[in-house]
This record gives C-alpha cells, structure tokens and sequence, in this order.
C-alpha cells in the first residue's frame, strides 16, 4: 500500500463535514459507514482510501504511521499532545466550544472569587489542568468519559469541562454555562515521513481543502 494514501476519520460529524471537501479534491467516499461494517472504506481514487477510527485515535494512527493525514478536533489534539504532528490547516468544520458548565444554583463567580476548591469532571483533563492554572483556581479534576452532566447533578462535582455546541444538552440537564475557554473546530494533520516520501498527493489534498476552507467565514 506504499503509493496510498490513508486518511484517518472518524464517524458522525468530523466523516460527514470532511465528504464536501474531499469532494474538492475530486474524492467521493464510495461507501457509507453507518450501513457498512467495513473500517476501511475505499474512494473513486484508487490511490486513496480512508479508515474509520475512534475520535481520540486519529493523532495516534498518523503520529504512528497506520494513516498518512486524518482531521482531528483540536480538543483531541491538545488532550494527545501533537507535537509529533505536521498540522497545515485549521478545517473550520466541527465547531464548538469548550465551555465550564455548573447547576444554576451554584455561583462559580464566587468560588472562584473566594478561593475556594472547586471539584471539576471532565474527560479533557489537560486542557482543564491549564485553563484553571492559568487562572490560579484551586481545582480536582474528576476523569469521566460520558454523561459529564450527571456529575453535577449527582454531587460528584461542582463543575465540568466538556464541550458545547447549541447549549440545548446543558439546558435539558439544568445546566449553565459560566465560562467559554476556547473555541474548537477540526484540524488537518499529516505524519512528517509521510508529508516527505508522498509530498505532492498530500501536497494536492492539502491545497484543495484550504481552497474550500478559504470560502467558510
């Protein structure tokens, strides 16, 4: 598979906001991977194929080796640590935020006001960890990986660092949201070995895509 290459996806929106510009680049994935069982999925190219991985793996399989480039949310990318990664473009596809959310009923004004020690669940524990330094907050972080709403719900914690895109998950929990810590959208990133021996196909999928992400605002 030497003159391949291997895009790392993963499925549901990074999969389906990547189709309109792989499009661009005069590539259709020819299978659907919600009706198919396949990982790897082959292309109208016969020299590209794409496999479908887990979110928080794409850096993994491309830092790695198993794909030459993937798209990658930048909250993955800063939770993996990318410095291993060649990123050309920020794809402005996916977006988000990263948010601090806590019960209406919790001030987090005030606790952060008095100093006081703030229990803080979230899966992304570095981007938390720094953001709290950053403001010398005094916090424990509680790794969870799923339902972070329930953490405050529950008393497991005063706050969580999670991810929000219309807000509707926290309103329907009885949640707020009291801090945006930065926005997120997806990023293009290549293996630095790839990018040398396969330069002008990524060269060309790069310059393609940057043409369709030049157009978004």
């Amino acid at each position: 598979m030497n003159g391949t290459l291997t895009l790392a996806l993963s499925k549901g929106r990074i999969f389906d906001e990547t189709l309109p510009l792989l499009a661009a680049a005069g590539i259709e994935v020819t299978e659907d991977p919600e009706k198919s069982r396949k990982l790897i999925l082959s292309t109208s190219q016969p020299d590209v194929r794409v496999v479908l991985v887990r979110a928080t793996d794409v850096p993994t399989y491309v830092e790695q080796g198993g794909a030459d480039l993937g798209v990658a949310g930048f909250d993955i990318l800063l939770e993996h640590g990318c410095a291993g990664l060649y990123q050309p473009l920020d794809l402005r596809i996916a977006r988000c935020r990263m948010s601090v959310a806590t019960r209406a009923d919790f001030d987090y004004a005030a606790a952060v006001k008095q100093g006081s020690r703030i229990r803080v669940a979230t899966k992304y524990t570095q981007i938390a960890r720094q953001h709290f330094a950053d403001k010398g907050v005094h916090v424990d972080l509680i790794k969870l990986y799923g339902s972070m709403e329930l953490a405050p719900l529950t008393g497991l914690a005063d706050a969580i660092v999670d991810l929000v895109s219309t807000g509707s998950t926290l309103a329907a929990n009885h949640l707020v949201e009291v801090e945006r810590i930065m926005d997120i959208s997806s990023r293009l990133v290549v293996n630095q070995a790839a990018l040398k021996l396969k330069r002008e196909p990524i060269r060309r999928l790069i310059d393609a895509f940057a043409r369709v992400t030049e157009t978004r605002t």
